[in-house]
């Protein structure tokens, strides 16, 4: 390991310990991989350095890398356990894709910016992550030809949880996402059983807005 992986190790090291694990995410599997998935892969040679500290960072087409404990927060409360094929909205990055492949079977994952999406395409080939699929769509509609998902994921704000999302959603499978206006949301996450949909809200949290047929349209951001 060189002098430069060598200290990005020990930044994620910090990472874990002050701002994911201090904070009471405790999942032994996620705070693993939160400990290994190289972070500033995914932001601008320009930002590398800033890449682990605790807030988003920019990512270019007005989007944003999620700080590392709002990711942990968000694949925690999914309550995964290693089998799940998962859908994300909103790829951006790839860092979110790249946190739940290390924790499931697959990672199904939709980004509507082209130029987000081929950058997030070559990080996942650079890393080898080969269960990241990735779509470049309108994810609100979701993915219904992979149908149903054991977790859904959306990294954007939506005014209401698309009914197209719930039911692409298993039995017994979880949605977390920000429901809102377009500056301050609340973290929700709705648990599926069978035909019961189980609403708990997590908090307030600010996100970008989820563009798209069933989200904002791109005149009211």
């Amino acid at each position: 390991m060189d002098t430069m992986e060598k200290k990005y190790a020990w930044q994620r090291e910090e990472m874990v310990r002050r701002q994911i694990a201090g904070r009471g995410i405790s999942d032994p599997r996620l705070l693993k991989v939160m400990g290994v998935v190289p972070r500033h892969l995914f932001v601008s040679e320009a930002l590398m350095d800033r890449s682990y500290g605790d807030f988003p960072l920019p990512i270019g087409e007005k989007q944003t890398i999620s700080q590392p404990f709002i990711v942990s927060e968000m694949t925690q409360a999914l309550a995964l356990t290693g089998n799940e094929r998962v859908l994300e909205l909103g790829t951006g990055s790839g860092y979110q894709a790249a946190v739940l492949s290390r924790l499931v079977y697959r990672v199904y994952t939709i980004e509507r910016i082209h130029t987000l999406y081929m950058k997030a395409r070559k990080v996942f080939d650079r890393l080898h992550y080969f269960n990241i699929v990735p779509r470049f769509s309108d994810g609100t509609t979701g993915w219904p030809d992979e149908a149903p998902f054991d977790a859904i994921l959306v990294t954007a704000g939506a005014p209401a949880v698309p009914v197209h999302l719930t039911d692409q959603l298993a039995d017994g499978g979880r949605l977390v996402m920000p429901v809102g206006g377009a500056d301050t949301q609340d973290l929700i996450c709705i648990t599926r059983v069978g035909e019961t949909l189980i609403r708990e809200n997590m908090g307030k949290c600010r996100f970008v807005p989820l563009i798209g047929e069933y989200g904002w349209k791109e005149e009211s951001r």
